[in-house]
């Protein structure tokens, strides 16, 4: 006869029990800084740990302001899309290239004698009389 598998589940009860007293960490490791200001944290996973991914949040410059904008490396590794933290030189290098890309819009914008576009909000996009405004509807001549 087979003997009932209650051994087992004493042991596995146990064992998860024993786990449980051992100290997890709490506080996150300080991983970076955005060029916003917001630092960000990671607690790693461990092996006794039944989690598959690691905890990672980040804390605001203005405390409890969490709409407050992000770099796109930084949230991408926020969100697990990336296993390590973007590096100083990587940020740098992709500012220049936003600046950059923002210095040309406005060049190509005098050239067409048209005001640059604002900074933020719907308004800011730009209108030209050569494209559909709603798709379907044909552009007026003017």
């Amino acid at each position: 006869m087979a003997q009932p598998p209650s051994r087992g589940i004493i042991r596995m009860i146990l064992g998860n029990f024993i786990k449980s007293l051992i100290p997890k960490q709490i506080k996150g490791n300080y991983m970076g800084t955005d060029t916003f200001g917001n630092k960000f944290f990671e607690i790693p996973v461990s092996s006794s740990s039944s989690k598959s991914r690691p905890s990672r949040w980040f804390e605001p410059v203005i405390k409890d302001d969490f709409e407050s904008e992000m770099s796109a490396e930084w949230e991408s590794w926020l969100r697990g899309r990336r296993k390590l933290p973007p590096t100083d030189e990587e940020l740098a290098r992709n500012l220049a290239i936003m600046e950059m890309k923002k210095k040309n819009a406005i060049e190509v914008d005098a050239k067409g004698s048209l005001p640059a576009p604002v900074e933020k909000g719907f308004e800011s996009f730009p209108f030209r009389s050569e494209f559909e405004q709603l798709p379907g509807l044909k552009p007026k001549k003017d």
